[in-house]
């Protein structure tokens, strides 16, 4: 089994539908600011109860050389 290093951890979370619909746009963007992060895993988890509905991506990188 290959074990996947990591250096840092980026975390994006909202419970607002508005936000949660730019999510996509906001990893981008962070994205294409952090070019030395070179992404080697990521986990979307999602959670609601009667009222909030969350989304939260965690990016897993390490910084390129």
């Amino acid at each position: 089994m290959a074990v996947i290093q990591f250096t840092g951890v980026k975390i994006f979370s909202t419970t607002l539908a508005r936000d949660r619909e730019m999510m996509g746009e906001t990893i981008t963007r962070w994205i294409k600011d952090n070019p030395q992060a070179d992404i080697v895993d990521k986990v979307v988890t999602q959670s609601s109860d009667k009222e909030f509905h969350c989304l939260t991506v965690t990016l897993f990188y390490r910084h390129k050389s």
